[in-house]
């Protein structure tokens, strides 16, 4: 299926002649010059200002928390230079006289808590053209972890899209898309959002992570440590790091304690002997000055010393 244009469609600017890529490298630049170019031309005429209270969020989420740093940074800027940049609405398809957010909800949230209209584009799309402007603005942007963008292609397979239209979304190769499978399939979702947004850990992490959990009784631990105050006093990436280093630990084999050790020493205090028997292998290490002569006689005597032990052996059998 050929990658939908969906800027082109939604904001009508000419489409850019680049040559067809599924890298992620490309989609992210070049969407992002389409969104750039295509608000430019809007901010010309095609922006009007909506209350705040009458715009209700995606009916997909693509974010696990809004409260970050970086909101805090969105919502003072706004405060002092205004909103730069409209969001993307469409006419709320079930509730007349209200609108769906597209893209652009943390915008929305900072107007709502200075009190101030938002401006935006209104347009109207079908679901699938929603979903799909919504994923590539935020690849464009690169505002979202990898688990977030996993956690909303998750929610768009559940809602019955295919594949073909999650890739789009997200901009997505085909690596990616494998890797965000396995993590979705075996990283439970009250997980992910124990762990939060985790902005530094990338998807092989993620990915080896789902292979932890796909360990018999992994996934019951992991549970229980999301609960503990261990867990809970990290924040972020800190939070996953604790989590996949006790699932590492749990899941190396126990080491096996060692044989007893017996010390032996002669009569005169002259050699000290260290013995482990652990029933298939003998060691005798001995210890001391004249260490290394007394060891060179006894291999020097052994087939002395293993007859005697077999004639001893035979006595004790028989009794003699």
């Amino acid at each position: 299926m050929a990658r939908k244009d969906i800027f082109s469609s939604v904001m009508n600017p000419v489409p850019p002649k680049v040559e067809r890529n599924d890298a992620l490298s490309y989609v992210v630049s070049g969407a992002s010059r389409s969104i750039r170019s295509s608000f430019e031309e809007l901010a010309k005429g095609s922006v009007v200002e909506l209350d705040p209270d009458l715009i209700d969020s995606s009916f997909v989420s693509d974010r696990l928390d809004q409260d970050d740093e970086a909101f805090q940074e969105l919502l003072v800027a706004i405060r002092e230079r205004g909103q730069d940049s409209p969001v993307l609405v469409r006419p709320h398809p079930s509730a007349a006289g209200r609108y769906q957010i597209v893209f652009g909800h943390r915008r929305v949230k900072a107007a709502r808590q200075l009190g101030r209209q938002v401006r935006a584009v209104v347009k109207p799309l079908g679901d699938e053209d929603h979903v799909v402007a919504q994923g590539q603005e935020n690849a464009a942007r690169s505002n979202l972890s990898f688990i977030e963008r996993t956690l909303f292609a998750k929610r768009l397979a559940d809602l019955g899209y295919d594949q073909a239209i999650i890739r789009s979304a997200l901009a997505l190769d085909a690596t990616t898309f494998s890797k965000m499978q396995s993590v979705a399939a075996h990283v439970a979702e009250p997980l992910i959002l124990a762990i939060g947004t985790a902005r530094a850990t990338g998807r092989d992490r993620w990915w080896q992570l789902s292979k932890l959990l796909q360990v018999p009784g992994n996934a019951t631990k992991a549970e229980a440590f999301v609960a503990s105050a261990e867990f809970a006093a990290d924040t972020g990436d800190a939070r996953f790091n604790a989590l996949f280093d006790f699932l590492s630990r749990a899941n190396r084999p126990a080491k096996k304690a060692g044989a007893p050790k017996k010390v032996w020493t002669s009569r005169d205090k002259a050699v000290n002997g260290n013995i482990t028997d652990t029933g298939k292998a003998f060691t005798l290490a001995l210890k001391a000055r004249n260490a290394s002569r007394f060891g060179t006689y006894i291999t020097e005597n052994l087939e002395e010393l293993y007859q005697a032990f077999k004639e001893s052996e035979i006595a004790r059998n028989t009794g003699d």
